[in-house]
């Protein structure tokens, strides 16, 4: 293995893939200090005031003088981040390589033509003081419908604490939400459950939510009924029936919409799971595909690199709008643009937030971006790109942004590990192996192998995606196998 990792030719910062002692000398003739895995030697000396480049992008500011081999983190690099981000659109088409013909996965084929790679029976309550009458509801259900091999794969209740006492915004982002999973394709078919008395009243939550077919949607409120739980259970005998017409059978790659998450980051994700998921969004959308990045945040400081692949100014406009909204969001609340990474992510190697946004990036590799959506709100299938939802960086937050966008999986790269998972499946991606080795409970994929000298990328990419086909045709995720499911809402007051 190599003693370091230099991304770009332009940068004057490397990443050491396994711990360098002090006195260490390199065949470049340098002479290291204490290095620990993940984290960046200087290349060259830098001088105070001069900008300390990865990616081929500035990530900081240096507050020191730092020598050549010197570790190069928090104690001598600042942020560099303006308060608010001004660029000007450049029509600089972002071209995609031929992919050949999309192969296919067995998932579904709903009504409307959508697909899925889930026959699930969900139960969305609209308040949390149903949470755990939904919760027995589905319980019991499982019990008696959910049977190896048989039509329904899976029912479900996802609890939340809101619907009552909210107002304005956060009221509106319960109501997109909840209605984003209930639209959602991976539904076969939906138990919505109501109290009576709530903010998020079920006449407003079912209008947010829209046309809905009677067959596939039931709904009541449980002030209404004698017995709640006896009530959703024939509902979901209904339902049940309903959704085991669906069989499985072979859908195109090209339909498949994948949600790019990282969580827990640590110095090697924007070397390998990032780029890995990267090339992976290359491939879905040179198919056709549909690619969902968010965590807007985790842009700041890497707009220019991002943003000068929007397929066309109205795209621009509506993405550095996004951009800029959120740091006013921050503002407002007293907080700086720049707070993050986390405690986490400084430990792997990660120093400014420009340096986890420039790594956070790569997971959407170099497809053009095609459109931008508000947090709730469903990205459009069939356009070939990427497409931007805003929602935080929080993993809970973000990720069920994804599902609610109509992710049908999510991959989620991670450096530290979580054991997060959200209503769709959550294909964990390492970093790094010593991960992968340690939680193989939580971990689908190692992209740790990246980082052998020896080891073809094109070979890693192809492990990958042939994990995303399984998982879309059936094969569980580890999240999925653990019961490892939930959803988290965006509520206001910082989240970082």
């Amino acid at each position: 293995m190599k003693l370091l990792v230099q991304i770009h030719p332009d940068d004057n910062v490397a990443v050491a893939p396994q711990a360098i002692p002090a006195g260490t000398k390199s065949d470049r003739a340098l002479v290291f200090a204490d290095i620990p895995a993940g984290h960046k030697a200087a290349l060259r000396p830098i001088s105070s005031g001069e900008p300390v480049v990865k990616y081929g992008f500035p990530i900081g500011i240096a507050t020191e003088d730092i020598a050549a081999g010197e570790h190069v983190h928090v104690h001598n690099v600042r942020t560099g981040l303006a308060l608010d981000t001004e660029l000007k659109y450049d029509d600089h088409r972002s071209e995609m390589a031929a992919a050949g013909t999309a192969p296919a996965f067995m998932g579904y084929r709903r009504p409307d033509g959508r697909a899925a790679t889930r026959n699930e029976i969900w139960i969305v309550n609209t308040v949390a003081c149903v949470n755990v009458p939904s919760q027995r509801i589905a319980d019991l259900a499982a019990r008696e419908f959910v049977t190896p091999g048989g039509p329904i794969d899976g029912i479900h209740a996802f609890t939340h604490p809101y619907g009552c006492s909210q107002l304005g915004d956060d009221l509106g982002y319960t109501r997109k939400i909840l209605a984003g999973l209930v639209r959602h394709p991976n539904a076969a078919a939906v138990l919505i459950l109501g109290l009576g008395c709530e903010n998020n009243t079920l006449k407003s939550f079912l209008a947010e939510a829209g046309t809905l077919d009677p067959q596939r949607v039931r709904f009541f409120n449980a002030q209404e009924v004698q017995d709640e739980i006896e009530h959703g259970l024939e509902a979901m005998r209904d339902l049940v029936s309903y959704a085991s017409q669906f069989k499985r059978e072979p859908i195109p790659a090209s339909e498949l919409v994948l949600g790019m998450k990282c969580g827990g980051s640590d110095g090697f994700s924007g070397i390998t799971a990032n780029p890995l998921v990267g090339r992976i969004a290359d491939r879905l959308c040179a198919w056709g595909g549909t690619a969902i990045l968010t965590e807007v945040p985790e842009m700041f400081g890497a707009e220019a690199p991002l943003f000068s692949r929007c397929d066309r100014q109205e795209t621009f406009d509506e993405a550095l709008g996004m951009v800029n909204r959120f740091k006013d969001y921050f503002r407002r609340h007293g907080e700086e643009v720049h707070e993050n990474p986390s405690p986490g992510n400084k430990d792997g190697g990660i120093t400014t937030l420009e340096e986890k946004s420039l790594g956070c990036i790569q997971k959407g590799g170099r497809a053009p971006v095609k459109q931008v959506v508000g947090y709730g709100e469903a990205a459009e299938q069939g356009l070939g790109g990427l497409c931007l939802v805003e929602a935080p960086g929080n993993d809970g937050v973000s990720s069920t942004a994804l599902a609610a966008a109509g992710a049908h999986v999510i991959l989620f790269t991670t450096g530290r590990g979580t054991p997060l998972g959200v209503p769709v499946p959550t294909l964990k991606i390492a970093s790094n192996h010593e991960l992968a080795a340690r939680k193989p409970n939580w971990i689908d994929y190692d992209a740790g192998q990246l980082l052998d000298p020896d080891v073809d990328p094109a070979t890693v990419t192809d492990g990958l995606m042939s994990l995303i086909l399984e998982t879309a045709s059936g094969k569980e995720a580890r999240n999925e196998r653990n019961g490892f499911r939930e959803i988290t809402i965006w509520k206001q007051g910082v989240t970082l």
